[in-house]
């Protein structure tokens, strides 16, 4: 193990040398790599779709094919109040990827984060009931996907409803509305853009439970005759989890399912994890600790390849199921702006993506080119 670690470090260190002295017009874009097995995307900002990180755009626009707002179509940011709808940096999400000819999904219609309470509480403070609750959820779809219709090409509807065993989580939109919340929104954002491409989106779908609830999940939505166009599966991994056998057996099943399996939200953090938690539970929240934050000044080379070498061996996989594999979205461009930076535990300091800091192509980069 040893030393095939220390043939990837020097690897992909001499390669990641000689790109460094070249300009990014000369380095491969992804998007050809890729070009005849799926899409490939990033999650993109406000700053770097409104003009205020202008080297960054001009790198999404030349290595990928696809984007996703990592927040500015949640709901806090586009209605924070009620009837208040904000549009500046979705408009300009449409537009950036319009004048690039991306392949544009939004984030998300229905989730129970990032949703401010007034949505769920009547003008006391009280619980919303169903009705309310309903109709809240209808007027939201339809000024939002309604304003992209025909521009923004598909929808993450519903974002992460079922419990790590695979059952529904009770979410404020369950408890008020019941398990039926999630047929209503597919047939809202449908009526609001009946061409475009519907979503449910969730993590830790390589836990075989969770797996099967999201399989029972959208076999129900297809009985029903709801319209649901693919699934995607979250991949907030480590270096050393989750195995590739599981990996694996999550495209296997979920290609079973007959619509479109997507990668939607991928990186990798090399930090340790204090607790067996995994997947991407946005509430979680840690105590810091020096030896939790171990790469402040600088990533290991040995580190820096076995990142490499994750990379490689997921990739590996996207390219043997690339019959049912649609998209493989990186949840960020570089790693100075990765959520992971600071969760679960904030002011850390990762390198959980393709490019640094500096934004120059690691060797991660490199390493999913060379299969």
């Amino acid at each position: 193990m040893k030393s095939t670690l220390q043939w990837w470090a020097v690897r992909f260190s001499a390669l990641l040398l000689t790109a460094g002295a070249a300009s990014t017009e000369e380095r491969p874009p992804l998007r050809e790599a890729f070009a005849d097995q799926f899409r490939i995307g990033v999650a993109v900002t406000d700053d770097q779709v409104m003009g205020r990180a202008p080297a960054e755009a001009r790198l999404i626009a030349r290595h990928f094919n696809t984007i996703t707002p990592e927040n500015l179509l949640k709901w806090e940011s586009v209605q924070p109040e009620p009837h208040i709808y904000m549009f500046e940096a979705s408009d300009a999400f449409a537009a950036f990827g319009e004048r690039h000819d991306l392949f544009m999904v939004g984030h998300a219609l229905v989730w129970h984060q990032q949703t401010p309470a007034w949505v769920f509480q009547d003008d006391e403070g009280r619980p919303a009931t169903r009705e309310v609750l309903l109709a809240r959820m209808k007027e939201h779809i339809d000024r939002v996907v309604g304003r992209y219709r025909g521009r923004i090409q598909a929808w993450d509807v519903v974002n992460e409803a079922l419990n790590a065993d695979g059952s529904l989580r009770d979410s404020p939109w369950r408890k008020i509305i019941g398990d039926d919340y999630i047929e209503r929104a597919f047939m809202f954002a449908h009526a609001a853009d009946p061409a475009a491409e519907l979503y449910y989106n969730d993590y830790e779908m390589v836990s075989a439970p969770k797996r099967a609830g999201a399989i029972a999940l959208v076999r129900r939505l297809q009985a029903a005759g709801v319209p649901i166009t693919g699934i995607g599966a979250q991949q907030h991994f480590s270096l050393d989890y989750p195995t590739l056998q599981a990996v694996e057996d999550t495209f296997a099943e979920l290609g079973a399912l007959g619509i479109k399996v997507m990668v939607t939200e991928l990186d990798l953090t090399v930090l340790p994890n204090r607790s067996s938690e995994n997947g991407a539970e946005v509430s979680r929240r840690e105590a810091a600790a020096p030896e939790l934050n171990p790469y402040a000044a600088g990533l290991p080379v040995e580190v820096q390849a076995q990142l490499a070498r994750r990379y490689a061996d997921l990739f590996a996989i996207y390219r043997r199921h690339q019959d049912v594999l649609d998209r493989v979205t990186l949840w960020g461009l570089q790693d100075g702006k990765s959520w992971r930076n600071n969760w679960p535990i904030p002011g850390r300091t990762d390198y959980p993506l393709l490019f640094d800091r500096d934004l120059l192509p690691k060797p991660a980069f490199w390493s999913i080119l060379a299969p």
